[in-house]
């Protein structure tokens, strides 16, 4: 069993360390398959979304010397939901949680992109100064 658990975990950190190349892959793939480009669109978010928490918590551990980046991830998330959750009660009287999710899950790839965008460039400009 530990080996299989090796490959997925070797997998997946092969997968985090370059998080947009599969948003092009599965883009092109699904809008191949579909033929909908809103469809590929969302679908590459939404996994690229799960790659980007797992690089931009890599990155802050490097940068910060902390293992808290993941948590960090987590705890804007879960504030996010509080946030979004009050507003759509307030407007609405209920709470559509799938709703809030996916707002959420596709507000953090703009948002973790973004981030990781941010510790991509002070990585090189780190290492071109270093070198």
């Amino acid at each position: 069993m530990s080996g299989l658990w090796n490959i997925i975990v070797h997998i997946y950190a092969f997968s985090a360390a370059v998080p947009f190349l599969w948003f092009f892959v599965l883009w092109i793939g699904v809008y191949l398959w579909r033929r909908d480009g809103k469809q590929a669109t969302k679908l590459a978010m939404d996994v690229t979304t799960l790659l980007l928490i797992g690089s931009v918590s890599v990155m802050f551990a490097q940068f910060f010397d902390s293992n808290f980046g993941f948590f960090l991830i987590l705890l804007f998330f879960l504030i996010g939901y509080g946030l979004l959750g009050n507003l759509q009660f307030r407007r609405r009287g209920k709470m559509d949680h799938k709703k809030i999710i996916r707002i959420l899950w596709r507000l953090g790839f703009l948002g973790l992109s973004a981030v990781y965008l941010v510790f991509l460039l002070i990585g090189l400009a780190v290492s071109i100064v270093s070198a």
